[in-house]
């Protein structure tokens, strides 16, 4: 603003500039915390998601869940069949990991061939499979049968009973094993060689006799204790064991055991001992014949 000048004086007026500063209200006006309130809510909504997934989800599609953000090719693909979204094209309730939605493409029809229905009793597979669950346990009665048989026959021979000690039967993962075993005071095989003694080529016979029918796969494992030879460039225990398979498998077939019926003779030696603790106890000196599980046709 301007002041008038006095009279008689020719001086210039006076110019007073006023500046006003408006100062921001304490920031209450600004933009900023908009920003960092967006992003707390944001994140709580990220918290509340995931508690609700951790909630609502299995075990398998949390897993699924995980590999989505660190993915590997095999990983992801592993459960599914034909698609590779977040949850492998499968719904929160659905049983298969198969695609649920119209605009998604599957291999359903070519993957469970059985009416395409699949279900939980469905499969083919030589693991886990209803056919050889079932031929398993058909083989489990015909195991039971043999035993029951050689026990028998073994108890009605004279010259045999004192042998029942000897034989032990062992169920086992790939079937039903028969250890002809050694003690302390008997030896099926004469000492360091591959023959049988009388008494133990007649107790061989009885089992051949016993097996000769079923339709079960065989494999012979041979045994001896860690009693070494004095030259094991002339005999040592791996020849001795593998020698006394082969001749157990003779035996078997020269009692009727079809040839085709051998899958597997071995010989291990002393790696595999029976009696763990003193690997020279003449218990571990054996002969292992195991009736080995059927497969399905399927399978083979």
């Amino acid at each position: 603003m301007s002041a008038r000048a006095p009279h008689a004086a020719k001086q210039p007026p006076k110019i007073i500039v006023k500046k006003i500063i408006v100062e921001g209200g304490g920031g209450h006006h600004g933009g900023a915390w908009k920003v960092a309130y967006a992003d707390f809510v944001t994140a709580m909504m990220a918290f509340f998601l995931l508690m609700w997934l951790l909630g609502a989800t299995t075990e398998k599609q949390r897993k699924a869940l995980a590999d989505y953000f660190a993915p590997t090719l095999i990983e992801l693909k592993q459960n599914s069949a034909g698609s590779n979204g977040l949850l492998r094209g499968d719904a929160l309730q659905g049983r298969d990991n198969y695609p649920t939605m119209a605009k998604q493409t599957g291999t359903r029809s070519m993957t469970i061939p059985s009416g395409a229905t699949g279900g939980d009793k469905v499969g083919t597979g030589s693991i886990g499979s209803l056919k050889n669950k079932e031929i398993a346990s058909e083989d489990r009665k015909g195991f039971a049968k043999m035993k029951a048989e050689i026990e028998k026959k073994i108890r009605s021979n004279p010259g045999l009973t004192k042998l029942g000690k000897q034989v032990r039967f062992v169920p086992t993962r790939d079937g039903m094993r028969i250890d002809l075993m050694d003690d302390a005071d008997y030896s099926m095989f004469a000492v360091g060689t591959t023959s049988f003694v009388p008494d133990a080529a007649k107790l061989v016979a009885l089992v051949a006799q016993s097996i000769a029918g079923s339709e079960n796969k065989i494999m012979v494992r041979g045994h001896t204790d860690s009693l070494r030879y004095g030259d094991p460039t002339n005999m040592n225990n791996w020849m001795l064991s593998s020698a006394r398979s082969e001749e157990t498998r003779r035996r078997l077939v020269a009692n009727g055991v079809p040839e085709s019926r051998f899958e597997r003779i071995e010989g291990v030696a002393d790696r595999e001992p029976l009696i763990v603790k003193d690997p020279a106890d003449p218990r571990n000196r054996r002969v292992a014949i195991t009736l080995l599980y059927r497969q399905s046709k399927l399978d083979r």
